[in-house]
């Protein structure tokens, strides 16, 4: 069996993002670039059910301009075995939906059991494209997931619900699940694995060969960036019990929490 790991190459978390003076989009110079925290799981947990002896290969599919081939040797490293990589020369104007019809077009004559993806990308935070994909292959898809388990035909997972709780979900195969945060520790790219990955191979389609209009359905009207938080404030009165007091008030009064 093949598994496919959706990859997304965004803005490291510890970047400080800029908005264009126009709010068109965010200035992208000199943000670092690395994979989707949420796909390095998808990652690790594809590697683990081949080591397990579950699956035969491990297969990288991304969309992304040239600097998204650092996301797929990232994943060759950790020990994926080939890699897709979806080009176009840039993501702006691409919604969900025309992402999941060119990932789409890009699974075309591939054969896979099992997709595996993070539930949702840290730059935009839609958690869109995996269900909009699911239904252009249609296959099953289970978000969420912080088990799985790969049997003769089915795949089960635990899908993470309010209140702690889990849900028990067996789809059928081929199928698509959605990692979350727990679902492993993803591991390091070696030395070694990072030499190899230069040697894997990667296919490269290009997004105006797949026959998909890059026409958006939705529209970003705006960008803008939060509220700055207020400063915090340091109670120090001295006085063990006077400092427990003013925090309830503060908390009370102020915050209006309790």
């Amino acid at each position: 069996m093949n598994i496919v790991v959706l990859v997304k190459q965004v803005p490291d978390t510890e970047t400080k993002i800029k908005i264009k003076a126009d709010g068109s989009g965010i200035e992208t110079d000199g943000i670092k670039w690395v994979m989707n925290p949420y796909d390095e799981y998808a990652v690790e947990e594809a590697l683990k059910i081949k080591e397990a002896g579950k699956a035969d290969e491990v297969t990288i599919l991304s969309m992304g301009p040239d600097r998204a081939i650092e996301a797929i040797r990232t994943g060759l490293a950790m020990g994926a075995d080939k890699a897709i990589h979806v080009k176009v020369d840039s993501l702006d104007g691409m919604d969900a939906l025309t992402t999941a019809q060119a990932l789409a077009k890009g699974l075309d004559g591939v054969e896979y059991g099992l997709i595996v993806c993070g539930k949702q990308a840290m730059d935009d935070d839609q958690s869109a494209v995996p269900a909009m994909l699911c239904e252009l292959l249609g296959i099953p898809q289970v978000t969420v997931v912080s088990k799985v388990e790969v049997g003769e035909g089915t795949v089960t997972v635990n899908r993470d619900i309010e209140g702690g709780a889990k849900m028990v979900i067996e789809a059928p195969l081929p199928a698509l699940v959605a990692a979350t945060k727990g679902l492993n520790e993803p591991r390091y790219a070696s030395l070694p694995g990072i030499m190899k990955a230069k040697r894997k191979p990667v296919d490269v389609k290009n997004f105006a060969d797949l026959g998909v209009e890059p026409v958006s359905k939705t529209e970003i009207i705006g960008w803008s960036l939060p509220d700055e938080r207020a400063a915090g404030k340091v109670i120090n009165t001295g006085d063990r019990e006077q400092n427990v007091k003013e925090l309830v008030r503060l908390l009370r009064e102020e915050a209006k929490v309790i």
